[in-house]
């Protein structure tokens, strides 16, 4: 996902935006195909959208599904754009997104009208969400190339024995995994693969990729005894 400081960085930028773009009226033109209904005629007067939406979190409170209705449609849209803007990913963008809309459900009773608008309490929280994603994706990547130095060290041990047996492991255990996560390993770490690289080469989305590669490494760890 790139450096996580700069996609930090960015990602105040992008929270920034998204709230002078909102303004408390949500717009929803183009998002048809992102799963939102069309919108209907729009409330009129100044602040009138802003007040729409907060009334509708007030009743989501409690417990009103049509009033989430309304809600989702003023703001997915502004939601998925905030979190595209900070992951750069439409498959991620669209999952964290699902899950901010499923958040304003269960902790809609949390909103403070008193604090701010209902715009603003869901981009917040979609902002939020966003930079836990970056910041989960690049700790899981330190971890995976932590493994892959004690899995897949480079060069050989001063011990020719050793280096001899440590392979030996290493190909014992790869046989162990399934075709997909070998294949993927074999790829990323010998082949010198990226893995969007590894997911074309293999016809396979990046995510599924990812998550071969991770449960791959987790059972070769297992298998050879290494910590880390």
């Amino acid at each position: 996902m790139g450096s996580e400081s700069a996609r930090l960085e960015q990602s105040a930028g992008a929270l920034a935006g998204a709230l002078t773009a909102c303004g408390g009226y949500a717009r929803m033109e183009g998002l048809n195909e992102r799963g939102t209904r069309a919108p209907g005629p729009e409330p009129a007067g100044p602040g009138a959208r802003e007040r729409v939406l907060d009334g509708a979190l007030g009743q989501v409170a409690r417990g009103d599904k049509q009033a989430f209705e309304t809600l989702y449609d003023g703001l997915a849209g502004p939601v998925y754009g905030l979190i595209s803007q900070v992951l750069r990913d439409p498959a991620q963008s669209e999952e964290v997104s699902q899950e901010v809309m499923l958040e304003v459900w269960r902790a809609a009773s949390r909103f403070d009208p008193a604090r701010g608008n209902a715009a603003t309490w869901v981009l917040t929280i979609a902002h939020r969400r966003a930079v836990d994603r970056v910041r989960s994706a690049s700790a899981a990547a330190a971890r995976e190339r932590r493994a892959a130095g004690l899995l897949f060290p480079e060069g050989d041990a001063t011990d020719p024995v050793e280096a001899g047996l440590v392979r030996e492991g290493v190909r014992r255990c790869l046989d162990g995994l399934t075709e997909l996560q070998r294949e993927s390993i074999t790829l990323a770490y010998y082949g010198g693969y990226s893995y969007r690289q590894v997911a074309v080469a293999l016809d396979v989305t990046l995510s599924t990729i990812k998550a071969r590669i991770r449960t791959g490494l987790l059972r070769m760890r297992s298998c050879l005894g290494v910590q880390w």
